[in-house]
């Protein structure tokens, strides 16, 4: 029996199937063709279509509520100066392993014959960092629309791209009337004879140490690798986008795993390392320093990566974990030796001490402020910058996503948005945002944005006049100044005139009034927090050596 179909156009599908898959809300800066084709037929969907100030923002936006949704986001943009202003935020996607749609306005095949104006090649621009690319215009766009689906969310996550004229958007067609395919592609499972090689492995380790990654960060794969963690009773490490997949609370929880020399004390004391779920993405420029053997429990094997592991297990992290759950064993690690190592972490990043504000200070305040019950505890969105170090440090994380930060490419303007993102994802919740101040320079005007969305969302300028981890690098090669400071800003002369609240402190006292005028507040609040820029260096080498 032929299966009943149904008259659409292809702008409708497109939104109806992503809605199938979990979509919730889309972000973007329209133009004048098929973005607005876009927002009216999400409108009929029942979706928000959130207006952000700068495209790459937009990007991620749609690229965290992903994250949070764990389902296709959609980000769209006019031709031309839109999508090389969303480019920045494409990238991030691609190497934070974000499932993003990316939508863009065309040129019709009549323009291309005469326009130059803001034409080139958006396909070749975004091609590398990409997936896939359609225009939606063949014979079977459900089929283009299903194979952009599954291509975004099969290992390694990551964004693809549709260059959209309007009248592709409005063309009719006739498809079947259920959905589309909605399962991910499922991923490749390890063999007898390689789950062998790691049962061999590690019933011969007497110190094994689990190091997670971006991978795990999902409630299925952390409850698994927890349970390994247990069964083991070895230390874990957590890359900064793992963070939260083993609790900070928790008793084998030893820090932070980056590549560099916090952790090596624990990680060289190994004589195996697990890698749950660790995408080699977030590890630092440094090569791999440890000669223990490794077992890389991964959905993919990742061609370019720091070692080759003794063990590849390739597959659904969780249901591989579970696999080997038969062949664990309590370690000769002790309590004591744990939590040494995870109190030496602590120390190496502590500042010592002294009268003024440090950023420490400022984020074990802003978490003490803020502490609630693990539903009700704020979201924390991160920026790149020297701040980070304190930040990813000493902020608790209970959950996976506690934390958000780009830690693939690791863009500046990152916890503005992304913060926005999340409170809007959760408004119960909230979030909070810690950024430097040249990060949030790159991105003031979604300021504007929060105030329109009324976000629960307060954002912690980290305000040192500088660009603070680009001059430790300045410092240690011994150069003279090169013009990395400027006066310092009155961001929440900035903040108020956006339309949020916001407070201007320089001390403890300050800081403590603002955080508890913030947390009882409604609607965005912004805290300018100035600081001194001395004490990062001393931080940063002692994380990454």
């Amino acid at each position: 029996m032929t299966p009943p179909r149904k008259c659409i156009t292809v702008v409708d599908l497109l939104i109806e199937r992503l809605k199938e898959c979990g979509l919730q809300r889309l972000f973007g800066v329209p133009g004048g063709g098929s973005s607005m084709d876009l927002i009216d037929a999400a409108r009929r969907a029942g979706l928000d279509f959130v207006l952000t100030r700068r495209e790459d923002s937009g990007m991620v936006m749609a690229a965290v509520t992903a994250w949070l949704s764990n389902a296709p986001g959609l980000a769209l943009a006019t031709k031309g100066p839109g999508v090389t202003s969303a480019a920045n935020g494409v990238a991030s996607a691609f190497l934070d392993r974000a499932p993003v749609l990316f939508a863009s306005d065309g040129f019709d095949d009549d323009e291309l014959r005469y326009v130059s104006h803001q034409y080139f090649d958006q396909a070749a621009l975004l091609g590398p960092v990409t997936k896939e690319f359609s225009l939606l215009d063949g014979d079977d766009p459900a089929a283009q629309i299903d194979a952009l689906v599954q291509a975004m969310t099969g290992a390694p996550k990551g964004p693809c791209y549709v260059e959209l004229t309007g009248a592709a958007a409005r063309r009719e067609i006739t498809v079947a009337n259920e959905g589309g395919a909605q399962d991910r592609t499922p991923l490749n499972a390890p063999t007898v004879e390689q789950f062998d090689k790691a049962r061999n492995l590690i019933a011969a380790a007497k110190r094994p140490v689990i190091i997670v990654g971006l991978e795990a960060a999902t409630p299925e794969t952390a409850a698994a690798i927890r349970n390994t963690i247990n069964a083991l009773n070895a230390p874990a490490l957590v890359t900064y986008m793992g963070k939260g997949v083993v609790a900070d609370q928790d008793s084998n929880f030893a820090g932070i795993f980056t590549g560099g020399q916090a952790e090596y004390a624990c990680v060289s004391n190994a004589d195996l390392i697990i890698l749950a779920g660790l995408d080699p993405v977030e590890l630092i420029r440094k090569p791999w320093a440890y000669t223990a053997p490794v077992i890389d429990v991964s959905e993919v094997h990742h061609e370019k990566h720091y070692m080759t592991p003794d063990c590849g297990l390739y597959g659904p992290v969780a249901a591989t974990l579970a696999q080997l759950a038969d062949c664990l064993t309590p370690s000769d690690w002790t309590a004591s030796e744990i939590a040494t190592h995870r109190d030496n972490f602590h120390q190496a990043m502590a500042y010592k001490e002294r009268s003024s504000l440090t950023p420490v200070d400022i984020v074990k305040m802003a978490a003490s402020a803020f502490a609630g019950a693990p539903d009700d505890t704020p979201r924390l969105a991160v920026d790149a910058g020297a701040h980070m170090f304190s930040a990813i440090a000493f902020w608790p994380a209970r959950q996976p996503l506690d934390v958000l930060i780009s830690n693939g490419l690791a863009t500046m303007a990152f916890a503005l948005p992304a913060g926005l993102a999340a409170a809007l994802h959760d408004p119960k919740r909230g979030a909070v945002a810690m950024t430097g101040d040249g990060g949030l320079m790159m991105c003031l005007g979604e300021l504007v944005t929060a105030a329109q969305q009324k976000a629960n969302l307060t954002v912690i300028v980290f305000n040192d006049g500088s660009l603070s981890l680009i001059d430790i690098k300045r410092q240690e090669l011994q150069m003279p100044d090169l013009g990395f400071s400027w006066d310092r800003p009155d961001f929440a002369a900035a903040a108020r005139g956006f339309g949020c609240s916001a407070w201007r402190v320089s001390s403890e006292a300050e800081l403590d009034d603002a955080l508890k005028n913030a947390a009882d507040a409604d609607g965005p609040c912004l805290i300018d927090v100035h600081l001194d820029p001395d004490g990062y260096i001393e931080q940063m080498r002692a994380l990454r050596g």
